[in-house]
């Protein structure tokens, strides 16, 4: 056997290095957890690697997954080898192609990261529910339970698939597998190439359509010969079992691992067999080992060719000693009798002599963890005089009783290993740094080594948590780091916020961050942190690594020096290696991001020596926990929402969930969270303030506000105030209040604000030194009024910002370039606001359980938000809309009918008639409601139509429908559907919050992607220029078109936003929002001046398309824009990694593209022009 070469890689990168090679053609669209493969095909492709033809694969990006499909099915009709990688919905949108496809006896592989389905809610993590939803296609399926299993199977799905003309979908876990980093052996392509069956290969070229040798195929056919021609094709899926086993015996002979249809891990004479497929077999392999050294009789059978399903193999693999079997499904059927695998191993036994009993089970949904102590149930269980059937592990189901007890978690797997947790914020690089240090110890060492990492749902700015092991054997633990030897707290907050010492072995080592010197640390750090401490022989270093990175000036990028600590204080490597390998690490990650972001990692690296050793006092064993404050949160908030933020919500049993079975969830609860992650925070100098409200406006996440109080409200807090302006606030005094506790700290309010003579009005300060207005900022919204009422909130910016936000505390990145246009919006018609959000980064900061933006009114009025899928949100809102029509319209004819009525008062009749003339008059009708709903409810026992009207009242104040999506959803996915529902006439209100990349995929390409600019999926550079979606929505003639960027012109967004809402039509506003992952040199503390850069360079342009002024003889495009300054255009592009990254990696086709950059925006700017020039109507000029 040749010399093994390992590589340490997840599951993604295994599957993608085997499709690569056997692959000629990708068509791919994004989507977690599988869009990585798809990027490393198309990073592999722009870096000229061949396949094993000799060629460099072709790699297409589609608008949809159901768009791939269709092209994967063509490029296989004409003869190419073609792959795609998806999961989830995008799996199911695939499904019509994959009939088509398996009918038509096209080899071809799907690889998908398993995942969840969204049904109550959406989930991006992983289980079996997309691949059972498409077993019934005719694809064979093929699964994987570990990253070295990817490896070395992926091949195997590859080659069958060319041999028996059926086609394969290879799965394995999503996150848990596809995320999950290992130190594997790596098949090379010189193992397999020699397995290529040549002739069938030859067989499928020649079967390729071709105007040389013309065939039908994709008829229609009728009744008389349908069925009897299904039929013919169970031939080839009679053969695919023995066709799969054959290459599994050659990867065995190349590797020394045994694979097999299903393989079989145990006790030769097990009475107690487990069946499952996917990575919790690895988990319960290490349950096996526990208990067969304990001499019970226990073992697993592993599926992994799953369809076609081979009985006769299944059966030859259970021991014949087997009892009892239990089967797990990591999916749900609802209703179904049992899930598929269960009812698969229940059809193999039925009507055999002796079978055992069978029982089925549910575990792991959405990536919940499955540790070895459930496997352990699953065999107590099997070993009860009657085991439960459709039983659950991991969860405490206390309504329907299905769960199984679970004893107390065991450490099994190598007690020698390392295991360590690394907290951290989203953005702040713990996650990439961990990701280095795993391959550093996996290049450098002989040591085994798993790194995992799991996260909130919150973007940048969120929870992470990095779990890494390493050790001398190979890594069976697919599950969290319970009993961590070493533990990193990169964020202070997080010791009040988590018990980040849950699990810590004794004598551990605990590694924090913090700007506290060693008295604060004491005086500070919560009771029950000491108490472990010091109970078990805690080693306690802290470093102020945020300090350090302000030094260096890294921002909050403490990632490298912490890193740095953790090397030298574990030493798992020597220190001078681990130095030198750092700083190859840092040029790699860094490299293209410019010299000077290099130079200062490799800083980080040097000070990472900055900790100093903290003594743990004895004393402290003995310490009662802290008395904890009284909260003001609502009782739903303190027993679901608060554990589920503190990393406890699996401990939450089903019965939390009773009454919120279908997804719902109350408004407003981020308003409670108060998490204080911030390290800096803006100070507001009243002196220097001019009351513009500038920096309220641009707030991303709604923490900094102005307030207005009267000589009572100013009398209930000392703190200071300056005269309020403006005739409405006659009396009345001013203060810029900032929730420092919410804030980011992105600076963007720093940065906008004008100031006066003497300087800017906030400046950013510790949050240490701001922590006193945590309690102004608690006085000023519970006992400060709103002021809206006084001034017209539409009018301008000043006004806008007197408006209570509606939306607020997201989970949005700091300095989210999205949010303070969908907060804006909630100022001015939130009270009455209808939202239908498109799956992506809008949806996710939005409403993810627990956290609730959308909040309400004193009067409990506000948004109601819902979700339906990436690609409908438009036809989700038009649906919105109607159904509120259709109501308002039974509403109407219910008034008139009532004018009839001698039991209707007249008083109401009168506000009847008056409603039905202003329905469509938004403010009249919210002032009408206030009047017809008491008299209405007063009446419902006299009058028959009040009784009817009485449950309708909720619709006399009109709506205001808003669609929101970013560009993938706008531009590509939901294109069809947005573009009908502008068609409908209807009146609704599109928001495209702009990006110009997939954001919440991690930044792949749209059709909003200019040229020149790097993505994931554009590895080289776009080549085609930016879609202009909103010209083409302009062109239907009636349909309000805006193109805003809030950082250039704050008052033309206003404006443009004001004018949609107000069109009685259909409006779409395409708004530029600055994402992180554009990389902005500046960072994104600039991302509003970045607007203003765009704009005035002439990357980006302002206008606005009114039908209505048509209407009035006037031209209806308006060019907002001034003549862009176009000498600064190139600086903007290297402004921004996204661009300057392609002078580093393709500096020969970097100029011209950035001159096709230029010149396209010069175009778009020239057609602009002339729009605003031309006469517009029937007229002839």
């Amino acid at each position: 056997m040749k010399q093994k070469k390992m590589l340490t890689c997840d599951g993604n990168q295994a599957a993608a290095h085997i499709s690569y090679m056997f692959s000629e053609v990708a068509a791919i669209y994004p989507i977690t957890p599988s869009s990585p493969m798809a990027e490393y095909v198309d990073e592999w492709a722009a870096a000229g690697r061949k396949n094993i033809f000799g060629e460099v694969v072709s790699v297409q990006e589609m608008q949809s997954e159901g768009g791939a499909a269709g092209t994967l099915h063509g490029s296989l009709q004409a003869g190419a080898l073609t792959t795609t990688y998806t999961a989830s919905q995008g799996l199911l949108l695939m499904i019509p192609n994959m009939y088509k496809i398996a009918g038509e006896l096209l080899p071809c592989v799907f690889h998908v990261s398993a995942r969840t389905l969204a049904s109550h809610a959406l989930s991006i993590f992983g289980d079996h529910q997309d691949v059972m939803a498409c077993r019934q296609t005719g694809f064979a399926m093929l699964a994987e339970g570990s990253v070295q299993e990817v490896m070395d199977l992926s091949g195997v799905a590859h080659l069958a698939t060319i041999k028996s003309r059926v086609p394969f979908v290879n799965f394995f876990d999503g996150f848990r597998t596809s995320h999950e980093i290992q130190k594997i052996e790596m098949i090379e392509e010189s193992d397999l190439v020699p397995l290529l069956d040549q002739e069938a290969l030859a067989e499928f070229r020649e079967r390729a359509l071709n105007p040389e040798s013309p065939v039908m195929r994709g008829m229609a056919e009728n009744p008389e010969t349908f069925f009897q021609h299904r039929e013919s094709c169970n031939r080839y899926y009679e053969a695919v079992p023995e066709i799969v086993r054959g290459y599994m015996k050659e990867i065995s002979k190349i590797t020394g691992r045994n694979y097999d249809l299903f393989t079989y891990y145990g006790a030769e004479d097990a009475d107690r067999v487990i069946i499952a497929m996917g990575s919790v077999t690895e988990a319960a392999r290490e349950a096996i080992d526990y208990l067969t050294a304990k001499g019970e009789k226990v073992g697993l059978v592993t599926v992994h060719l799953y369809r076609p399903f081979s009985a006769k193999d299944f059966i030859a693999a259970v021991p014949a000693t087997a009892k009892r079997i239990a089967v797990l499904d990591r999916t749900k059927e609802p209703g179904a009798t049992g899930e598929p695998l269960y009812l698969d191993v229940k059809d193999c036994f039925y009507g055999k002599e002796n079978a055992p009993v069978i029982v089925g089970g549910r575990y792991g949904l959405s990536s919940k963890d499955t540790t070895p102590a459930q496997i352990l149930a699953v065999y107590e269980n099997l070993a009860l005089p009657m085991p439960k059937n459709q039983f659950t592990i991991g969860i405490n189901d206390d309504v329907n009783y299905t769960s199984l007890p679970v004893g107390e978690e065991i450490a099994m797997g190598d007690a020698d290993a390392f295991e360590g947790k690394f907290f951290g914020l989203g953005a702040d690089g713990t996650v990439g740094a961990n990701k280095n240090s795993v391959k550093i110890i996996g290049e450098n060492t002989d040591k085994y080594c798993q790194a995992y990492f799991s996260y909130d749902s919150k973007k940048s700015g969120g929870f992470t948590c990095s779990h890494l092991r390493f050790g001398d054997k190979p890594i069976r633990s697919t599950y969290l780091v319970n009993t961590p030897s070493f533990v990193a707290c990169h964020v202070q907050a997080y010791l009040k916020m988590y018990d980040v010492l849950r699990g810590i072995r004794q004598n551990g080592t605990f590694l924090l961050n913090t700007i506290w010197n060693e008295e604060e640390l004491v005086a500070n750090m919560p009771a029950n942190v000491k108490r472990t401490l010091a109970q078990k022989n805690i080693t306690l270093y802290t470093i102020n690594a945020t300090k350090i990175a302000q030094e260096i000036g890294l921002g909050n990028r403490t990632n490298t020096i912490l890193q740095s600590a953790f090397f030298r204080i574990t030493e798992v490597i020597p220190v001078d290696l681990a130095i030198e390998q750092m700083k190859k690490f840092i040029v790699k990650s860094y490299g293209k991001k410019g010299e000077d972001v290099v130079n200062k990692n490799y800083a980080a690296v040097d000070r990472g020596g900055e900790y100093v050793k903290v003594a743990v006092d004895p004393a402290w064993a003995t310490l009662a926990d802290d008395v904890k404050a009284e909260s003001k949160a609502p009782e739903f908030f303190q027993k679901v929402v608060a554990p589920i933020n503190a990393q406890l919500g699996d401990d939450l049993p089903v019965s939390t969930f009773v009454g919120l079975e279908d997804g719902t969830w109350p408004a407003g609860t981020a308003k409670y969270e108060k998490r204080g992650v911030s390290a800096f925070v803006p100070e507001w100098t009243a002196e220097n303030c001019i009351q513009c409200n500038k920096c309220a406006y641009v707030c991303p996440h709604a923490s900094i506000r102005p307030f207005v109080f009267t000589a009572d409200e100013q009398a209930g807090k000392e703190f200071k105030t300056i005269k309020a302006v403006g005739k409405s606030f006659e009396g009345m005094t001013f203060r810029m209040q900032v929730d420092v506790m919410d804030c980011l700290g992105c600076s963007n309010c720093v940065d906008v604000c004008p100031g006066n003579k003497n300087g800017k009005a906030l400046a950013m300060k510790p949050l240490q030194t701001q922590l006193a207005e945590a309690e102004n900022w608690d006085y000023c919204v519970e006992n400060v009024s709103s002021k809206q009422a006084l001034v017209d909130v539409k009018a301008n910016v000043k006004n806008s910002q007197f408006a209570t936000p509606l939306f607020e505390f997201s989970g949005a990145c700091s300095g989210c370039g999205e949010t303070p246009y969908v907060k804006l919006i909630t100022q001015l018609f939130g009270e009455r606001q209808m939202v239908a959000n498109a799956t992506g980064c809008s949806s996710i900061y939005s409403g993810s359980i627990p956290s609730t933006p959308y909040t309400t009114a004193k009067n409990g009025r506000g948004p109601a938000w819902a979700n339906s899928l990436f690609e409908d949100f438009c036809e989700f809102g038009l649906g919105m809309f109607i159904a509120v029509d259709k109501m308002r319209v039974r509403l109407a004819e219910l008034m008139t009918k009532a004018q009839d009525c001698d039991k209707c008062p007249a008083e109401l009749k009168a506000l009847f008639a008056e409603w039905v003339e202003n329905k469509e008059n938004a403010d009249k009708t919210v002032e009408l409601e206030a009047q017809i709903t008491p008299l209405v409810k007063a009446n419902v026992d006299a009058c028959p139509y009040c009784k009817e009207i009485a449950p309708l009242c909720k619709f006399i104040i009109k709506k205001s429908q808003w669609i929101i999506g970013g560009d993938g959803a706008s531009y590509d996915i939901g294109f069809g559907g947005l573009d009908h529902v502008l068609a409908s006439g209807k009146n609704v209100n599109i928001l495209v919050l702009d990006t110009e990349v997939y954001s919440n995929t991690g930044g792949q390409a749209s059709k909003s992607t200019p040229v020149g600019a790097i993505a994931k999926f554009a590895a080289a550079g776009k080549r085609i220029r930016k879609k202009d979606l909103g010209l083409i929505a302009s062109t239907y003639g009636y349909v309000y078109c805006a193109q805003i960027a809030m950082g250039a012109d704050q008052a033309q967004a206003l404006k443009a936003i004001r004018e949609a809402e107000a069109y009685d039509g259909p409006s779409i506003i395409i708004a530029y929002a600055p994402c992180i992952n554009h990389g902005i040199k500046k960072g994104m503390g600039t991302a509003q001046a970045e607007q203003a850069a765009a704009v005035e360079c002439g990357y980006w342009h302002l206008w606005r398309y009114n039908p209505q002024l048509e209407e009035e003889g006037k031209n209806p495009f308006s060019l907002d824009s001034k003549e862009p300054q176009w000498d600064k255009f190139q600086d903007f592009l290297k402004g921004e990694v996204r661009f300057a990254s392609l002078w580093k990696q393709f500096p020969d086709q970097a100029a011209e593209l950035f001159e096709a950059a230029q010149a396209n925006a010069t175009w778009r700017y020239n057609n602009y022009k002339r729009l605003s020039k031309q006469q517009w109507g029937v007229d002839a000029e």
